[in-house]
């Protein structure tokens, strides 16, 4: 199998090694070899673990999956030149990329924490040369969209990469709305989870608008929860929500 080594051992990268765990053999790099422990026992395989200081990434293919602000600090420390790069860094161009990190091709990559049960969506744009090495490595934790432009990746960012937490918020919010109608805690989570995994089946093949209103029914309960939701500015909030992230990203 393939090896793929791991610069970085927080949340995002742990999340994407459990979805290529028995697919690739997996290495980690990091500054804490009790850290780099606990990422092996998360994933409860045999994981290759390395200090990040003169660290060779040469011939390498590397997944760096640490704080956008590291960058430089971690540049310095690698020697050697990557065979291609996959970062997972929000808003870190290519040329910053290759600025401090050597490798023969880049690819900036956005999945979300779905990737931990193989059901990321993830947005990639860089070298066209390894578009479809990218495509393939991705796609074993979800689904994969190529963009053309960083500017779009970034915009996808601000969608699909912070999106589980926008719907966490959501799931919380329709829940906790159960609860103080009167449902018990535990039945409004079953009730909530449900709700979400059949939502998630229909929106793959049904428009937005046209699920929305096939569930609306003139004067009817759903009616009535929809104009309490538009009278909250939900949609305002979400439209808003997607610029705020997409600037965040631009500015890291």
């Amino acid at each position: 199998m393939q090896t793929i080594t791991f610069v970085g051992n927080g949340n995002m990268g742990l999340s994407i090694a459990q979805g290529l765990k028995g697919k690739y053999n997996i290495e980690v790099v990091g500054r804490d070899m009790k850290k780099l422990e606990a990422f092996e026992n998360a994933l409860n395989v045999h994981v290759d673990k390395y200090l990040l200081d003169n660290f060779d990434i040469t011939g390498k293919t590397i997944l760096l999956c640490v704080k956008p602000k590291n960058v430089e600090e971690v540049g310095a420390k690698l020697s050697g030149k990557a065979r291609v790069l996959f970062s997972v860094l929000a808003g870190t161009k290519v040329e910053k990329l290759k600025q401090n990190i050597q490798s023969k091709a880049v690819i900036r990559a956005m999945p979300n924490l779905a990737a931990s049960v193989g059901a990321s969506m993830t947005t990639l744009t860089g070298d066209h040369s390894h578009k479809e090495e990218a495509s393939v490595l991705l796609g074993a934790i979800g689904q994969t969209l190529w963009l053309d432009s960083e500017k779009e990746i970034d915009i996808a960012t601000a969608l699909a990469g912070s999106g589980p937490a926008y719907l966490a918020l959501i799931a919380e919010a329709l829940t906790d709305g159960a609860v103080k109608q009167g449902l018990k805690r535990e039945d409004a989570m079953a009730t909530m989870r449900g709700l979400f995994a059949g939502f998630g089946v229909l929106i793959q093949e049904v428009h937005p608008a046209l699920l929305k209103d096939g569930v609306m029914s003139p004067g009817g309960t759903t009616a009535a929860g929809y104009g309490a939701l538009e009278e909250g500015n939900v949609r305002a909030s979400c439209i808003n929500a997607i610029e705020a992230a997409y600037k965040k990203t631009k500015e890291l």
